[in-house]
């Protein structure tokens, strides 16, 4: 067409690449309830954790719950968690509440905090 104006606009694409193996690291803080103390969850919890790798700690709290931290790859993060809930040999967990947040790498080793 003849005296047509035209516009042009401009597109940014971002593709974003990541390894094939790459390992989305995650930080969950949990609370346990139901019979969770005086059933060894804490150290069933340690060993476990060690087992798939995930670092953090656990401990009893006041109001007959257990808190936990746990840091590591998402998959064995949620596997431990799925565990705790429903694999605990002596523990019968009727709820547990998990907050997600940044993974922060503050951890070395999987601990019982007393």
């Amino acid at each position: 067409m003849t005296g047509a104006a035209t516009e042009s606009v401009g597109v940014d694409i971002i593709i974003w690449s990541f390894p094939i193996n790459f390992v989305m690291e995650v930080r969950a803080h949990v609370l346990f309830y139901g019979q969770v103390q005086g059933v060894y969850f804490r150290d069933n919890t340690r060993r476990k954790a060690e087992d798939l790798g995930v670092v953090g700690w656990v401990r009893n709290l006041r109001d007959g719950s257990v808190e936990a931290v746990l840091e590591g790859p998402q998959e064995p993060v949620e596997a431990l968690i799925e565990w705790c809930r429903t694999s605990q040999p002596y523990a019968r967990v009727a709820e547990a509440k998990v907050s997600w947040d940044e993974y922060q790498g503050s951890f070395d080793t999987f601990s019982v905090r007393r």
